[in-house]
């Protein structure tokens, strides 16, 4: 593949298809012998090679990519991730295979709790070096926009640590990050559900808003972590704090996180591996994104959350990493695979929830996760013919460039 630069737009032509990928509930949007052209980071034109360069010569550009032969498709927006921590668990996941389950390995001080030990003792650089390594590996293979959660630190010193590590990556990389507060990750060892709770309401989040870097403010609803009112407190003040609401949803057991997300006004309900008709109704009546999380269920070796119920009901699904010391894969490639493997969407859904549905779990409008005119101009070529390839061909990177707002980034 050959890329040259000069100085004014970008021209991605003679791809084998250039994938729009806009609406989960319409047939997939793609054009055949293509060129997309990008003009101050937007795609101004997508069409037929010849209607494209024709309106854009390729040596006016400043990147011309020669795509020929292979798929464009919208960059990976992955809209769920606990990307900044420290420490390794991999021996967990041996332990696993050997039998004990996830809330064994945390009853034994294991899981979250153990992560939290080794973040609270990384430095601030260290932290960022390795949030910085993750976003590379996304990067390579195509994310261009990605969630970050805080929730390692579970102390207002290393939660606005975290924060900060994220901003600063934000500011560094190419991949756009997306800051979550999720201080209410875990109950802190020692510590009395209740009295923690107090803490993260009226410590942790008057001083995250100060912070002013996180967007979003996520919950542990789960059966032996966060009640559903101890997350409706958590969440209600995150509202009075300025952070729009996410929760992390009937993962394990059913506890009612669906219902939660709906009385709040989320942006996102994740996981829901338990979710119910009723969840499911509920969801979709309230515009509340469900985000699927295959490589959790993977990892977990457990059965795959219903996807199919909440597009049969006229949903807009995402699916995303959930990239995490217990769910290491930085691949939004492999979750679309899973997705399809596990979830048995088409892989036109799958890629469209990775991209223009991440994009709708993180409340970002103007075009994200697709290559309309007008959209973002953040895009994958891939060194397939096809974006079936992309969960057809699994095991392998299929990315061969990345462009962020037009710029070659990744070859």
């Amino acid at each position: 593949m050959e890329v040259t630069m000069s100085e004014l737009t970008a021209v991605v032509h003679d791809a084998a298809e250039v994938v729009v990928a806009e609406g989960t509930q319409t047939p997939l949007q793609r054009v055949e012998d293509a060129a997309v052209a990008v003009e101050d980071g937007r795609v101004v034109a997508v069409g037929p090679t010849d209607e494209v360069v024709r309106e854009y010569p390729p040596e006016n550009a400043r990147y011309t990519v020669d795509a020929s032969g292979r798929s464009v498709v919208p960059g990976f927006v992955d809209s769920h991730t606990h990307a900044c921590f420290a420490g390794d668990r991999s021996d967990e996941f041996e332990a696993k295979l050997r039998g004990k389950t996830y809330q064994e390995i945390m009853a034994e001080g294991g899981g979250i709790l153990r992560t939290v030990r080794a973040t609270r003792e990384a430095s601030d650089d260290e932290l960022l070096a390795d949030l910085l390594s993750h976003l590379d590996t996304m990067l390579s293979h195509g994310t261009t926009t990605v969630e970050v959660k805080s929730g390692y630190g579970l102390d207002t010193e290393t939660e606005l640590r975290m924060l900060d590590a994220v901003r600063r990556a934000d500011e560094q990389h190419p991949v756009d990050v997306v800051a979550t507060f999720m201080g209410a990750h875990a109950v802190p060892e020692g510590r009395d559900a209740d009295d923690y709770v107090e803490e993260v309401v009226s410590e942790q989040l008057p001083a995250v808003e100060t912070q002013g870097v996180a967007e979003f403010c996520d919950v542990f609803c789960e059966e032996g972590v966060f009640s559903v009112d101890q997350s409706r407190r958590v969440l209600e003040a995150g509202i009075e704090h300025g952070l729009t609401p996410k929760v992390h949803a009937e993962e394990f057991v059913h506890l009612g996180g669906a219902k939660l997300a709906v009385e709040v006004g989320a942006a996102s309900a994740d996981h829901l591996l338990q979710a119910t008709e009723t969840d499911v109704q509920t969801l979709v009546a309230a515009d509340v994104t469900p985000v699927f999380l295959p490589g959790t269920a993977f990892t977990l070796d457990t059965e795959y959350a219903d996807a199919r119920a909440f597009l049969d009901a006229g949903a807009h699904v995402a699916v995303a990493t959930d990239f995490n010391p217990n769910c290491y894969s930085q691949s939004m490639p492999f979750a679309v695979a899973l997705a399809c493997t596990g979830m048995k969407l088409t892989p036109a859904e799958a890629l469209v929830a990775a991209t223009e549905g991440g994009a709708r779990a993180l409340n970002r409008e103007g075009g994200l996760g697709t290559l309309r005119e007008g959209a973002p101009a953040d895009l994958v070529v891939l060194d397939a013919p096809s974006y079936r390839h992309i969960p057809y061909n699994v095991g392998v990177n299929p990315v061969a460039a990345v462009l962020k707002g037009g710029d070659v980034v990744h070859v």
